[in-house]
């Protein structure tokens, strides 16, 4: 179990995404965007939003948590009938095994300025990519140096980033002191 996920913030962060991309996406470009605004975030200030793993997958990093949750959401998890995806339910909803729609807008609260500036540029980034695109843009150092169905490292998502080796060491170092005190 990922310790530093937030349920809340990962929920919120799609449900933002959606109301920015006109309350429809697919599973493909959401994943994407919360990857991508994820990175940024963590390069500039840090932290991850979501405090989700990313794993390698054939079509790009995929955020382990928020899988689980779609899959739900979808019907297709053994947690479909959790208590808290029942009420998610009422937000978001799948109009095909891709396709989501959400009929809520995102609790502000939930979201920091910060976030809302990094899923804002991964939005900006990913809104008018199509599927192939997507996963090309998403096949970067990170994922390319991860073998397929493994967690993406937190180093080599900021490696990718652009971030320089002290700080990748000081980032990767932080996260983990914090799991241990969790």
């Amino acid at each position: 179990m990922n310790r530093l996920f937030k349920y809340d913030k990962a929920v919120n962060s799609m449900l933002f995404a959606l109301q920015q991309l006109g309350g429809r996406t697919d599973m493909h470009k959401l994943c994407k965007i919360l990857y991508f605004a994820d990175q940024k975030h963590l390069s500039i200030y840090g932290r991850s939003i979501t405090g989700d793993n990313y794993i390698a997958m054939q079509y790009g990093p995929v955020p382990s948590c928020v899988d689980d949750i779609l899959k739900a959401l979808r019907g297709d998890s053994f947690f479909s009938a959790n208590i808290e995806i029942e009420e998610l339910k009422k937000s978001i909803i799948f109009d095909n095994k891709f396709i989501l729609r959400s009929f809520a807008s995102p609790d502000m609260e939930e979201l920091s300025e910060t976030d809302v500036e990094c899923l804002s540029y991964a939005i900006d980034i990913c809104k008018d990519k199509n599927f192939g695109e997507l996963t090309e843009l998403s096949h970067g150092l990170a994922w390319s140096n991860t073998q397929q169905g493994r967690v993406i490292s937190v180093k080599d998502i900021l490696r990718e980033a652009g971030d320089e080796e002290s700080y990748v060491d000081y980032i990767a170092d932080g996260l983990k002191l914090q799991t241990a005190f969790m």
